[in-house]
């Protein structure tokens, strides 16, 4: 113990930041855990859900990793231990290339996830609505939030497995352009409407223009896609401020780790 001037406030920095670098990995967690019980969150749209859950669980590791990360850093520059400064600069350097990846690849194929979410959607109306609990919860949470129905409109309820309709007879039905009657989920349903008029208006399809009013006519694929277009570029922020709080950990903890070594030298 015993530094002081310019090493006592690198000491008490790196103390700050792993405060800070905990709070981040506490943060994630809790993202994490939030996620994993919230099947209504819009990220699950874009892609399979069982890759889904896996990038959560990774996600979920990540912030445990960082918060025992950071509770090194806060022992190691308190008690100025040379170990537990260096084992706590190794774990974070892992943690910081590890995420530098991440980042790399997640941008490499950020071009795919237009089509990801697309074909995610339109699945999620056609094959997996009534189907798959979880994209049902979460289907009906996306036509609320953005007030739309379907994936491209709401025509696209007649020929899903919600409508029990036959996939052979798709074809025919759209060459004849009938407006056969279909129902649609009540979370297309207008804002507003009394349960009576929302189930009158979901159980005849699309015959009329009074139902039109009562239906939300845009559907959900092109407001999903700019939603997180613009969500993503905040993520891109939020990951670029968490790898310069973890460098300037690691320059310190170096800083702090040389300190401890030239003061014990003195002592010597």
């Amino acid at each position: 113990m015993g530094l002081n001037g310019c090493c006592g406030i690198i000491k008490y920095l790196v103390i700050l930041v792993n405060l800070l670098f905990w709070l981040i990995g506490f943060a994630i967690v809790l993202l994490a855990i939030w996620m994993l019980t919230d099947p209504t969150f819009l990220i699950s749209m874009t892609q399979n859900e069982n890759n889904y859950f896996i990038g959560l669980y990774i996600l979920l590791v990540v912030g445990g990793l960082m918060l025992s990360v950071a509770f090194l850093g806060c022992c190691g520059a308190f008690k100025e231990s040379q170990c537990m400064l260096f084992s706590f600069f190794s774990c974070l350097l892992i943690v910081l290339v590890a995420e530098i990846a991440a980042g790399a690849w997640a941008y490499h194929n950020s071009a795919k996830l237009d089509s990801y979410v697309r074909s995610a959607v339109k699945e999620a109306v056609q094959d997996e609505y009534s189907v798959v609990a979880t994209r049902t919860t979460t289907m009906d949470s996306i036509q609320k939030y953005f007030h739309c129905c379907g994936a491209e409109g709401p025509n696209d309820w007649q020929s899903s497995v919600y409508n029990n309709a036959d996939r052979s007879s798709v074809v025919n039905i759209a060459i004849s352009k009938l407006n056969v009657a279909y129902k649609v989920p009540e979370s297309c349903c207008v804002e507003g409407l009394s349960t009576a008029e929302c189930n009158n208006a979901r159980s005849k399809g699309l015959i009329t223009s009074i139902i039109k009013d009562d239906i939300y006519s845009d559907g959900c694929m092109e407001k999903l896609v700019n939603e997180i277009k613009k969500n993503i570029k905040s993520v891109y922020i939020i990951g670029a401020c968490v790898i310069g709080v973890e460098i300037l950990a690691l320059i310190f903890a170096l800083f702090l780790c040389c300190a401890i070594r030239r003061n014990n030298s003195y002592k010597n």
